[in-house]
């Protein structure tokens, strides 16, 4: 199954987010990776800026398990530190944006990731790894989220996104019969 994971830190980033990508691949092929951007942290102006990404990645692993039993322990692994803040710092947030075609709505695990209506990066990371995306619960083209104006003010890190495209995956995509 193809799937899109959310990949921020606003933690020592350029270090947590190659440990984090060197951890699920260990688990799991990722395929591609966006571009990362530096975004200001959500609701808190005295933290330092975050990194934001997504990868692409092949799976048969069924979304909660991602979830819970590989996201999130990377997410432990690397020093994540989960409170009742919302929007405290971390050393690495992993998140499932979309699962293939599936909705799925239930209190630990929203896809798609209602994030994606409400940051402009996501929008961005996700039509750069697939332009032709369809949100699978309204059916809305990704493309239609698109302000020129938020696209505008994103910050690309040239060197992080060089350094996480140079450990993907090297092995070529299944030829896909038919």
């Amino acid at each position: 199954m193809l799937a899109y994971i959310a990949v921020a830190s606003n933690i020592d980033p350029r270090t947590n987010i190659l440990q984090a990508l060197d951890l699920l691949m260990e688990r799991v092929r990722v395929a591609a990776t966006s571009t990362f951007y530096q975004t200001p942290a959500i609701n808190r102006p005295e933290q330092p800026a975050y990194l934001d990404g997504v990868w692409q990645i092949e799976t048969p692993v069924p979304p909660h398990d991602l979830k819970f039993n590989i996201l999130r322990d990377i997410e432990d692994r690397l020093g994540r530190t989960r409170t009742s803040d919302k929007y405290a710092a971390r050393t690495i947030d992993l998140d499932i944006l979309l699962y293939g075609n599936m909705i799925l709505d239930d209190v630990d695990c929203r896809i798609p990731a209602p994030e994606i209506r409400d940051r402009p990066f996501l929008v961005a990371c996700l039509l750069e790894l697939d332009p032709e995306l369809v949100l699978p619960d309204t059916r809305e083209q990704l493309e239609s989220l698109v302000k020129p104006h938020e696209m505008r003010a994103l910050l690309p890190d040239a060197e992080l996104t060089a350094r996480v495209r140079s450990r993907l995956d090297p092995r070529p995509p299944e030829p896909n019969p038919g």
